[in-house]
């Protein structure tokens, strides 16, 4: 699907899309299901890929390790989703790289996860770390997701997220995690599953 981008002049308002909004469009064709955007801050917004490629090479290697997690996260009562939707209305439903939702695939048959369900979400970024670090990050922690992951695939470094203060559109703690690191990973009911970086920064 091509994306044409504009500028809007000088004055013109913009009217955000609610998620309820943008699931009609979906529903009803306007736009195609799995059309490579997101609804961000109300607006639809292309997935950004690595440059002349639909996906990166290095970028699909990390997404593909990371439904690694699926077994390690089984009888723990939640399970792994990859680039999926989360619904974090009003005016969001971003797609993270990676997402550990509580309870089982079948409970969300009829919807997506919703912010309360998450305790972690991921995004591998290669050119997209700016966007990541700035407009995913805030739309995260306004909506209270406990623990934001970055895989920065060209510093070979993991940033963690933790303590949202969603007033603020901000985490209040961050480090950085190298390939020698372990992560700490967020699970619901503030459980905790560690795991070695070095598979995630090729």
């Amino acid at each position: 699907m091509a994306v044409i981008e504009k500028e809007v002049p000088a004055g013109i308002g913009i009217v955000p899309l609610t998620v309820e909004q943008y699931h009609r469009m979906i529903e009803t064709g306007i736009l195609p299901e799995g059309a490579p955007i997101e609804l961000l801050g109300g607006l639809l917004v292309p997935k950004i890929r690595g440059e002349g490629m639909t996906v990166n090479p290095k970028h699909a290697k990390v997404v593909n390790r990371l439904l690694d997690l699926a077994a390690a996260l089984r009888g723990r009562g939640c399970h792994f989703r990859t680039q999926s939707p989360v619904s974090l209305p009003p005016f969001d439903e971003p797609e993270p790289d990676g997402a550990i939702a509580r309870g089982s695939l079948d409970d969300y048959t009829e919807r997506h996860p919703a912010a309360e369900d998450l305790s972690c979400v991921i995004e591998v970024a290669d050119t997209s770390l700016a966007h990541d670090r700035t407009t995913k990050q805030q739309i995260y922690a306004a909506a209270g997701i406990p623990q934001y992951l970055i895989v920065d695939l060209a510093g070979r470094q993991i940033e963690v997220y933790e303590n949202p203060d969603p007033e603020a559109r901000g985490y209040r703690s961050r480090r950085l995690l190298t390939a020698e690191g372990e992560i700490p990973l967020r699970l619901p009911g503030d459980d905790r599953l560690s795991v070695p970086a070095h598979p995630y920064l090729p």
